[in-house]
């Protein structure tokens, strides 16, 4: 069936990427929503660090960290895992991080390092302590930043003739799988699986489980998804598996090998802390 001649049963998204203008000033979607998506992390840190009864003050420290670990190990993951031919004839585009070009699998790899440096300066907080507080912020972070690219109609996934195909009039005229949302609903979901958990456990969960159960399932949901979406590294098009779901087996074994090795599941829920 030819996709074009049905290019008119479908959803069309035309959506310019630029919110709005207010002089020299045009603030996009993606960056708004980058923005929420930390501003909102901040918030739920902060009240998680309180249920422990850690320092607030300790928050502000950590989203330093990690927002340098997100940009970074973004931009990197782009440059390394998706395109190194092209940033190898010009290094002077690594820096223009304006032109886009950001990878999720980067930033979780630049957020584990960060917060493997942040538990060296505050040496009472574990590694695993602070991943399953964290990894919450960042599932819901994740469907923010899903959300900015469907904005930006970027990263589009394979063409489809399913109902909820959209067209993305920024990029051709064919009904594809909306990817970007897909992932952001995915987010969501385990989101709410993190946030059942931690309060199943009176916010108090056995080390490492958030953190094991965020990269099992997350990373997971995102292997299937991937096969929805272009691939985005030109020089693995003939893989069997795309770059997308190269880099995610290896995080959901650490996710699993956590669960099944190191997490007490039997740990007896803590009494819950009086801050709320």
């Amino acid at each position: 069936m030819n996709l074009l001649l049905l290019a008119n049963d479908y959803f069309t998204w035309s959506a310019d990427p630029v919110a709005f203008s207010l002089g020299p000033l045009e603030p996009r979607w993606y960056g708004i929503l980058f923005a929420c998506s930390f501003l909102v992390g901040f918030w739920l840190t902060r009240k998680m660090f309180l249920h422990a009864d850690r320092d607030p003050e300790e928050v502000d420290q950590l989203l330093t960290y990690v927002l340098i670990a997100t940009v970074v190990g973004a931009r990197l993951g782009h440059v390394l895992f998706y395109d190194p031919g092209f940033y190898l004839r010009y290094p002077a585009e690594i820096l223009k991080i304006w032109h886009g070009g950001l990878a999720s699998h980067g930033a979780a790899i630049g957020i584990i390092i960060a917060m493997y440096l942040f538990t060296k300066k505050f040496r009472d907080m574990s590694f695993l302590w602070l991943a399953d507080r964290v990894v919450v912020v960042v599932a819901i972070a994740g469907a923010f930043i899903r959300t900015g690219n469907f904005m930006n109609s970027e990263i589009v996934g394979q063409p489809t003739e399913l109902a909820w195909g959209v067209i993305f009039t920024r990029v051709d005229m064919i009904p594809r799988h909306p990817t970007q949302l897909y992932e952001a609903l995915l987010c969501i979901l385990v989101f709410g699986i993190l946030w059942k958990v931690y309060h199943a456990y009176k916010k108090n969960p056995p080390e490492g489980s958030l953190f094991a159960l965020f990269l099992a399932t997350l990373f997971s949901g995102r292997f299937l998804l991937e096969f929805t979406k272009m691939e985005q590294a030109a020089f693995a098009a003939d893989w069997v598996f795309n770059m997308g779901q190269w880099l995610s087996i290896p995080l959901i074994a650490i996710g699993l090998w956590l669960m099944i090795k190191k997490v007490n599941w039997t740990q007896s829920p803590a009494v819950e802390s009086q801050n709320n």
